[in-house]
Formats: C-alpha cells, sequence, structure tokens
C-alpha cells in the first residue's frame, strides 16, 4: 500500500513539472530589411568652366530644401543658404560641388553629400557659319565637338568644300561676331569628321567655325555631262572628266585643253590626263580628229 501510494505521488509531480514548463520557443521570422536608398551616382566631370547665366542643378541629398536649380548671376556668383554668395564663374562642376561640401560640412551639415551639374549652357558660345542649314550663334555644351556643333548647326549642305576652318576668339578680345573667316587657326578635313577621325576636336568659347563653299573646276566640251565638279585637293584631268560622266564617242583622250586664269590673264595649257588641276580651273575636252 505504501508503495502505491508512493507512485501515485511521483506521478503527480512529473504531471505537474510538464503543466508548468514553458511551450518550446519559435525562432522569431528574420525582419525584412529596410531598402536601401541608391547611391548618389555622381555626374560626369567635365572641364567645362561654368559662366554668368548658366544654370546648375544643385543637389544636398537628403537636404530637399538646399536643393534646386540657381542661375548663376551677372557677377559669377548665386545665393545659397547659410553660405551668403557663392563664386562659381571660372569654376568647373566639380569644384564647385568640393566647395560646397567643404562650407555646408563646416558646421552646418555633417558629411554632406554634394552633386552639381550644368543644366542650361549660356555663358560660352560658337559662331557656326559658311555652308551649314542653320548658321547661327549657338550655346557651347561642356566638352563639345566640333562634330557636336556642326550637328547643333543642322549639318552641311551640298555646297560644302572639303575643310572646315576654325578661328580662335584672341585673349582678352570681346567677341562681337564672328571672326573674319580669312584667317583660320585649324583646318580640318571634312571627311575626317564625318567617318570619326576627327571626333575630338574641341570647342573653345568665342571660336568661329567656317565651312568653305567647294571651290570647282568646269569640265566642258566632249564630256557627258558638262558641269561644275567639286574640286578636291590633288584631282587630276582624269577624275574631273570621269566626275562628268566621262568622254563621249566624238571626244579625243589626247586633245584635252586646260584653261587657267593666272594673275588676271587666261592662258590656256594643252594638258595629259594625269596633270593635276587646280581650282576654277576649266577642263575643255575637244572632238577627235578624223
Amino acid at each position: 500500500m505504501a508503495l502505491l501510494l508512493t507512485l501515485i505521488a511521483l506521478a503527480a509531480g512529473v504531471g505537474q513539472a510538464f503543466a508548468q514548463a514553458p511551450p518550446t520557443a519559435t525562432a522569431p521570422a528574420a525582419a525584412t530589411a529596410a531598402p536601401k536608398e541608391p547611391a548618389p551616382v555622381a555626374p560626369i566631370e567635365t572641364d567645362y568652366l561654368v559662366g554668368p547665366q548658366d544654370v546648375v542643378s544643385v543637389r544636398i541629398y537628403g537636404e530637399e530644401k538646399l536643393s534646386g536649380r540657381i542661375r548663376i548671376d551677372n557677377d559669377g556668383s548665386f545665393p545659397f543658404e547659410y553660405l551668403g554668395r557663392v563664386k562659381a564663374e571660372g569654376m568647373t562642376t566639380a569644384q564647385i560641388e568640393a566647395y560646397l561640401a567643404k562650407a555646408l560640412g563646416d558646421g552646418y551639415l555633417r558629411n554632406p553629400q554634394v552633386s552639381v551639374e550644368v543644366v542650361e549652357y549660356r555663358s560660352q558660345s560658337v559662331f557656326v557659319t559658311g555652308e551649314v542649314r542653320s548658321p547661327n550663334k549657338y550655346s557651347l555644351p561642356g566638352n563639345s565637338t566640333l562634330m557636336d556643333l556642326l550637328t547643333l548647326a543642322g549639318s552641311i549642305t551640298p555646297n560644302a568644300g572639303n575643310w572646315v576652318q576654325i578661328t580662335h576668339a584672341r585673349k582678352g578680345g570681346e567677341m562681337l561676331g564672328p571672326a573674319a573667316t580669312a584667317e583660320y587657326d585649324l583646318r580640318v578635313n571634312l571627311r575626317d569628321i564625318q567617318t570619326g577621325k576627327a571626333q575630338n576636336v574641341k570647342m573653345r568659347d568665342g571660336d568661329t567655325i567656317f565651312v568653305p563653299k567647294a571651290d570647282r573646276v568646269w569640265v566642258v566640251g566632249q564630256v557627258r555631262n558638262p558641269q561644275g565638279v567639286i574640286y578636291e585637293e590633288g584631282m587630276t584631268v582624269f577624275e574631273a572628266i570621269a566626275a562628268a560622266g566621262g568622254i563621249t564617242e566624238k571626244g579625243s583622250n589626247s586633245r584635252i585643253e586646260i584653261v587657267r586664269i593666272e594673275k588676271g590673264q587666261r592662258k590656256s595649257l594643252d594638258a595629259k590626263q594625269t596633270d593635276v588641276l587646280k581650282p576654277g580651273d576649266q577642263v575643255n575636252v575637244r572632238t577627235r580628229r578624223l
């Protein structure tokens, strides 16, 4: 009997212990990580120097009240909260970024992240003249190339020659209009521009781009299409005749005349098909002898 009572007591204690044991803890679900704000992408640095009337976009990450578009005033500076007036003329966007970050970090903001880019180019310009579809004065965006400006001017006309002339504005001189086209600092082959060989010709503030009208030679007489042919440097009599459709059945391969004006005097020269022409020459293919 005593043994039975002892077993009952033990069973009751075990049951009570199970009843008081805490439930097995379930591992909490992993907390969903808050999405991270993408790292700001800094604008591509250029060597463009900001000037009056340019419009820049200033962004201070996390500080929308300090961000926005700002026009550079005529004195070359712009107003900015906390800092008064900030000098921008003659500085690149990277330099303005560095200045704002340092100045705002000196007692105003903690580790400010600054982005500055030019959104409207107004302070620098280039003249595009001559044989282009829309000759005009054009604003000069940062790092613009010769091809960029020709594209802005609507591309060249069919009457354009084989060269493009660039005249740089003289230091210290005020840009009042297109520079004289008789003088130039650089001449670039049009074919090199079109094929990309001259794609890195950078333009400067005040430059004048002049696209001359093509020189021509005139091919007349016994050719299939008498006409003016666009002259290319080193062009031969044979090449000019070929451009005019070639010699007719009545024409002579050997009776060819070049008419040339030199120092106001008209000269008649017997020519071979391998002779090199000059701009303005007239090639006359005579009738062959029977």
